[in-house]
């Protein structure tokens, strides 16, 4: 029998993530990825984080079954973790597998072609679970970067957001288990790691003994393979000096830490964000942008903002532009607010206007192209170091690749140039469409 399978990824780069160490799970039990139309095996990795994010997992769900008739569908994610009776009342859908069980899918997968008469639910509590689940690092394919989960959970319980309820508490992999996977990373090629997580500045909390980001950060750079360690999204109240000072893209180690900072506002008017239970007010965000910038002048910092929480009136919103306006951020990632049932915003009153929140999505859209070119003509005439994703073709002769500093640059005269290598690059333009351009130096 043929043990074809197919990865449908739906939310975070998290999910993204799990769903790369799912596939690699499976290689080792025999199966191999395959186009959908000839997989004998789905499985739909779902996002809860809105009810928009329900809607469009379902729809997948739907679709795959519609789609893919001769395969068994296995959903999983944090749709699957929150709501798995809805789930597996869809048709066709075999097994529905909860968060703690997910790294268990190839094993739960029997190698019949036969679908069960109804779905199978494989679930737990995740509110009690403790244990970092692990999932193996995988990089597949011709891709200089990945990502690694190191942690999953988390416990603040923001009054908008169902992740606690469909992760449950923050939980980390030891420091131990992280070098172990950063050298399988290394061993495929990898260049550069994204130290991801739910949480991720609450690393190390739950280990024994407890230790920190930070320390896990002293421990890469001296002992893992790798030549770039970039982290993703880090709250406000999680970034002290000490973080920064690791910051600086220099090598003093064997892996160097990216200029790179993503950081949650969601709001910069303090009554938002005390009703949306955020641990920090604007004058703690605004201190740090400033500080951070100040101690990293080419670091890219970017920022989330969430638009249209129940109570955001005119004066609201305009703090909050007015502050992202006047700060040294790079780029802002916009999200219109959507309500969740199962959190308390679902039952708030005052609720703003869809087409107002469009609105002032666009608004700060607008605002994040601003910033984004502010940032790429500050880097004209600076160099920076490229990691080479796509080689220069014979038509063009443009090879493209990430900086440390977050800036995707095409390279001229790229003819030669290798991908998965490193090239000091002039950066000498920034186009109207915020592209940007560079040449290699020496």
């Amino acid at each position: 029998m043929s043990k074809l399978y197919y990865i449908i990824t739906l939310g975070c780069k998290v999910n993204q993530c799990e769903s790369t160490a799912i596939g690699r799970r499976l290689d080792q039990y025999g199966w191999s990825l395959a186009d959908p139309e000839k997989a004998d095996v789905c499985v739909i990795n779902t996002c809860a984080v809105t009810a928009k994010a329900a809607m469009q997992s379902r729809q997948a769900i739907r679709r795959a079954a519609r789609t893919m008739p001769g395969a068994k569908i296995i959903v999983t994610g944090c749709y699957a973790q929150i709501s798995p009776g809805r789930i597996a009342s869809l048709e066709g859908v075999d097994k529905v597998v909860g968060h703690t069980f997910k790294h268990s899918i190839p094993e739960l997968i029997t190698e019949s072609r036969q679908k069960a008469p109804a779905a199978e639910i494989i679930h737990d509590e995740v509110s009690q679970c403790r244990h970092f689940a692990p999932l193996p690092a995988s990089a597949k394919g011709t891709r200089t970067r990945a990502f690694l989960k190191i942690q999953d959970g988390c416990s603040s319980f923001c009054t908008y957001c169902i992740v606690p309820y469909a992760r449950g508490p923050s939980r980390s992999m030891v420091p131990n288990e992280v070098l172990q996977n950063l050298h399988v990373l290394a061993e495929d090629g990898i260049q550069e790691v994204v130290l991801t997580g739910i949480h991720l500045g609450q690393y190390g909390q739950d280990c024994s003994p407890v230790t920190s980001l930070t320390s896990l950060l002293d421990i890469i750079r001296e002992e893992a393979p790798i030549e770039r360690i970039r982290l993703s999204s880090i709250e406000p109240t999680e970034i002290n000096e000490l973080l920064l000072d690791k910051l600086t893209g220099l090598r003093t180690g064997k892996a160097r830490l990216c200029r790179h900072l993503h950081i949650p506002l969601q709001s910069g008017d303090d009554s938002i964000l005390n009703r949306m239970h955020r641990p920090y007010d604007r004058n703690l965000f605004e201190k740090l942008i400033i500080t951070a910038k100040h101690r990293l002048p080419e670091a890219a910092i970017g920022v989330d903002v969430l638009v249209g929480f129940p109570g955001e009136n005119d004066t609201a919103f305009n703090q909050t532009f007015e502050l992202l306006e006047a700060l040294p951020v790079s780029y802002l990632h916009v999200f219109p607010f959507s309500p969740r049932p199962g959190t308390p915003a679902w039952h708030f009153k005052d609720k703003v206007k869809p087409k107002l929140i469009k609105t002032r999505c666009r608004q700060l859209r607008e605002l994040s192209n601003t910033k984004r070119r502010i940032f790429y003509e500050s880097l004209l005439g600076k160099r920076l170091e490229v990691l080479i994703e796509t080689t220069g073709d014979d038509t063009t002769g443009i090879a493209r690749g990430l900086s440390d500093n977050y800036v995707q640059v095409s390279i001229e005269h790229g003819i030669g140039i290798e991908t998965n290598t490193f090239v000091n690059v002039e950066i000498t333009l920034v186009n109207d469409d915020l592209s940007v351009i560079g040449k290699p130096v020496q």
